[in-house]
């Protein structure tokens, strides 16, 4: 075991990648000698060559077009959006190419060896503009696994799983957390199952569920109402699509209540398609509504960025009401 930040195990998983598979090839806008703006890239040029680890144009669409045409002929793409707010470009590219290459042939061929990522999130002062949490957009594309980790076992665990899924994957790094986050992780090859939630905490009063850095958020808040005798279960959810239905109906059938916490706005937020899914699975189970505490429904503030973000105290408030109802 190392100690490791986020950005740091991001950077390991795609050094361990690009050794084990020569077909990994990782590129993006500034991600070359400069490592990225981030620095997620770092010395991967210098080890792997500049044929391996490249910049590209500022031009998002190409980037997601170039990568599905690698993906397309046997390579492994690893291609970097160097914010979430800047995918939009490549939306078109991504969800009626990406998402549909292996249905429109029958599996013929396919992209599934593309991985997508990029930082998402606010929390660094950003403004409207490198701040959004665009998950939900891609959760309602069939074909396309999308991935966010909350700490850096997760994030290189669940990388490495990523670049070897026969499926195309977004993986949305949560920068808030990119040096905040540091834990021990495993110096070796290691994987983490898509498509499975971890329980962090057993509780049996209420389950939290939350994902990437609104997870520490829902374990502070988790902290403040065991002090009033409040038992929480906490899931992180870890892959938004496909997400674990199974492990967050189980945990609310023992609960009888949940609470839903993400960064993105409210309306059409992936709290709405859980809270659905889960009043069908677990209706006769709820002892109070499922709630949701999120960022608003309007474009992401700069000067009031702290009243924007879903902090440990609304999460709180809404986790007492809900015991209490």
């Amino acid at each position: 075991m190392i100690k490791m930040n986020l950005l740091q195990a991001v950077n390991n998983a795609l050094d361990i990648a690009m050794a084990d598979n020569d077909k990994v090839i990782c590129f993006g806008e500034d991600v070359g000698s400069f490592g990225g703006v981030f620095r997620a890239t770092s010395n991967l040029q210098e080890r792997y060559g500049r044929d391996r680890c490249f910049n590209t144009p500022l031009v998002e669409q190409g980037i997601i077009g170039f990568a599905n045409g690698l993906a397309a002929q046997g390579s492994v793409p690893v291609a970097e959006i160097q914010f979430a707010d800047y995918i939009f470009p490549a939306f078109d590219q991504i969800v009626n190419e990406s998402a549909k290459f292996r249905y429109r042939s029958g599996n013929l061929f396919n992209v599934g060896g593309l991985t997508i990522r990029t930082p998402y999130g606010g929390g660094i002062a950003g403004g409207l503009y490198h701040s959004q949490s665009p998950e939900a957009y891609f959760a309602h594309t069939p074909g396309l696994k999308v991935v966010v980790p909350r700490n850096p076992h997760q994030a290189k665990g669940l990388l490495l799983a990523a670049i070897r899924d026969p499926n195309p994957v977004i993986f949305f790094e949560p920068k808030r957390i990119y040096r905040a986050s540091v834990g021990q992780v495993p110096e070796e090859d290691y994987q983490l199952p898509l498509g499975q939630a971890d329980i962090v905490r057993e509780g049996s009063d209420i389950t939290l569920l939350a994902w990437g850095a609104q997870v520490e958020i829902a374990e502070q808040a988790m902290e403040m109402a065991e002090h009033q005798g409040v038992s929480c279960e906490l899931i992180d959810l870890r892959t938004i699509a496909p997400w674990d239905v199974d492990t967050v109906a189980a945990s609310v059938t023992k609960t009888g209540r949940l609470l839903i916490t993400h960064e993105a706005p409210l309306t059409g937020g992936f709290a709405g398609e859980i809270a659905a899914t889960i009043q069908q699975h677990c209706f006769l189970y709820l002892e109070s509504p499922i709630s949701r505490v999120t960022g608003l429904d309007t474009p992401y503030p700069l000067a009031h960025e702290k009243e924007y973000i879903p902090d440990h105290l609304k999460v709180y408030e809404a986790l007492m009401a809900s015991v209490q109802f």
